[in-house]
Parts: C-alpha cells; structure tokens; sequence
C-alpha cells in the first residue's frame, strides 16, 4: 500500500534497482526455532530472524537493489534511513523504500526496565522536557519511500 500511496505500480519496480532498507528491533517474537510446533517447521528462521526482514521484503516485491536490516535498538529506522540516503546519493539504488518496524510480543523488555526504574509510571515519554520522568514503549511500524 505504502507504494500504491507514492502513485507507484508496485509491479512496475520488479526487477528494478529499488533497496529495502529496514531498521528492526526484534525483541522475542514467535517461539525460539527449537521451540516450534511441527506445523511451523522449517519456519522459525526466516519468520522470526529479524536480519531477515529486508530481504523477504525485496524478494516478495522482486527487488534487486541493496536489502540491509538494521539492529540499533531505538534509532534502527533512523539509521535505516541514512543508509537509504547515502545509497541513492551514491547510485546504489535508484528508488528506496526505509523505515523501521518493532513487535514487543513479550513482556521482557517492560520487566527489566520497570526494575531499573525506567518506565515512565504514566507511560508517558517526555524526551528533552522539564518534566521527564522515563520511557514509554510501543509497537510500532513507519516506512517511507525515497
């Protein structure tokens, strides 16, 4: 849908110099690969891997320009956009779609940062402000095309 929004046929790009640049933090989703139900064999890797993402995402559009997963925890997407930058500037790709996607599908992270005292008791994120008090967390996906 992203593409269809930017006025582009989404089959027009197959085979093209379009890059997938996907800046993903994956924090426990899906059972671990050993963990698995025998009608998901075979699947654990690919559907749960989050340095997969760039690549499933080219090869179901039929991309062939740069795919590159991103793994910097908070700024991922942001990274993943520079990256995207940097490839069009320097004719890596001739179109890129960038963005970032997180699942928090465990309560991990929300345990470990509730007994540092990290979590904002509102759940309220107040970056830079007087009145900041700690993190609040949230799924979340944003792409954009370059």
């Amino acid at each position: 849908m992203l593409i269809e929004h930017a006025g582009i046929d989404p089959l027009s790009l197959r085979g093209s110099l379009t890059g997938v640049f996907a800046g993903i933090y994956g924090l426990d989703y899906g059972p671990r690969m050993h963990e698995g139900e025998a009608r998901t064999a075979g699947y654990g890797l690919t559907g749960t891997l989050p340095a997969v993402v760039s690549g499933r995402v080219a090869y179901a559009l039929g991309l062939e320009g740069p795919a590159v997963s991103v793994d910097t925890a908070c700024s991922a997407s942001l990274v993943s956009l520079h990256l995207a930058c940097q490839a069009l500037r320097h004719g890596e790709c001739s179109l890129a779609l960038a963005g970032g996607a997180t699942v928090m599908a465990s309560p991990g992270i929300f345990v470990d940062f509730a007994r540092q005292r990290g979590l904002s008791p509102d759940g309220r994120c107040r970056a830079y402000g007087a009145d900041a008090n700690g993190t609040g967390f949230s799924d979340g996906v944003g792409v954009v095309v370059l």
